[in-house]
């Protein structure tokens, strides 16, 4: 038989290894904010040219992402969206999905198998390709990084 402290420093041990993939998901983004903040990507050879914007000469969806996190990480917030809205936008939902990991996993319950509900994922999904193709045309221009 296990005595109750046994029994509270092993669900404890179970709390931190079931926090070890969120906290190793925060860490790795925290290392890329860092290293994109340091190393400028509006700076010539750092970073390879997007293959989409190079073969088409179109902005694809993640085109400006780079240089918004760069800006982001040096505090100026409208030059980020300025560069890609769209990935400014996404941030807040990132963060929050991101919470509710930590807290699923410190409570101690299972992982979800869906990010969210379809139709939230496809709206998503439909939002991005409207973003995509708006980019590309003369009147959203505005939203070209």
């Amino acid at each position: 038989m296990t005595s109750h402290a046994e029994h509270t420093a092993g669900r404890g041990t179970g709390r931190l290894r079931s926090l070890l993939a969120p906290l190793g998901a925060a860490a790795l983004t925290g290392a890329l904010f860092t290293y994109v903040g340091a190393v400028d990507p509006n700076a010539p050879g750092h970073y390879p040219t997007c293959p989409f914007l190079f073969i088409t000469g179109l902005y694809c969806p993640g085109c400006g992402t780079l240089r918004t996190v760069h800006a982001l990480a040096h505090g100026d917030v409208i030059a980020a969206l300025g560069l890609n809205p769209l990935a400014v936008a996404t941030i807040p939902f990132l963060l929050f999905w991101w919470g509710r990991w930590v807290l699923r996993a410190w409570q101690g319950r299972p992982r979800r198998t869906t990010l969210a509900h379809p139709a939230y994922i496809w709206a998503f999904l439909a939002l991005v390709i409207v973003y995509w193709i708006v980019r590309n045309l003369p009147f959203g221009r505005f939203l070209a990084p």
